[in-house]
């Protein structure tokens, strides 16, 4: 028998001037916090779409934004607060919450599928740990049996070494570890090129009225 597993999203609050900073020079506050939030509808439904076991969204800088209600309400999902601290602890502290195998995934990672977390929560069946690597050397999942506190202290987080740092740790562990794709995610306006204009339209981003982002920035 399958052994159920947890899926763990981190969210941040779509505010405006808070949410996805790195994208108001395309999007405007406005349109960054609009994305965010398609972003976590888009990442909450994947995650229940797949149908592995619990989710559960972590959320900040507190549980009292209608988004996060409205997700709760829809998927009859739990919402937790995250701790202060820096991205390592954040995860740890979700995967370290369950004492069964998890999941911990963000959400800007559009390209990250339900069949992507259904065959990490198959690979960690057999296995210590699951990452999914990000094309800039980081990672956009993160799957253990077991949290572990080295593979998440001591690290500069959102660099291009976070990975490979990690499967050095993961060997100093002598764990079993699978990464089954490398995906993309969104962090600069370059990369929302790369969104899927069906599923993210730029009509639902950008207000009316406001400067829409050229065909560079958005496609």
């Amino acid at each position: 028998m399958t052994e159920p597993v947890t899926v763990m999203i981190l969210a941040r609050a779509p505010i405006p001037g808070r949410a996805k900073t790195r994208l108001i020079p395309a999007l405007g506050p406005d349109g960054a916090a609009r994305l965010q939030e398609l972003f976590i509808r888009n990442t909450v439904e994947k995650a229940v779409m797949a149908d592995i076991g619990p989710v559960v969204l972590w959320v900040t800088p507190d549980s009292g934004h209608p988004v996060f209600a409205a997700c709760s309400a829809r998927w009859n999902i739990p919402l937790l607060l995250q701790p202060e601290g820096d991205l390592g602890l954040r995860m740890f502290s979700a995967l370290a919450s369950t004492p069964g195998p998890a999941l911990v995934i963000g959400t800007d990672c559009p390209a990250l599928m339900a069949t992507h977390l259904q065959k990490c929560a198959d690979d960690l069946q057999r296995n210590d740990a699951v990452f999914i690597p990000a094309e800039d050397g980081g990672y956009v999942l993160a799957g253990m049996r077991n949290a572990h506190h080295l593979l998440f202290e001591d690290i500069a987080w959102s660099t291009p070494s976070v990975m490979a740092i990690t499967r050095q740790r993961l060997e100093a562990l002598d764990w079993q570890w699978e990464e089954p794709a490398i995906l993309w995610d969104i962090d600069t306006p370059h990369d929302l090129t790369r969104l899927s204009p069906t599923d993210f339209p730029a009509s639902r981003i950008v207000a009316p009225g406001t400067r829409s982002p050229s065909k560079s920035e958005l496609s």
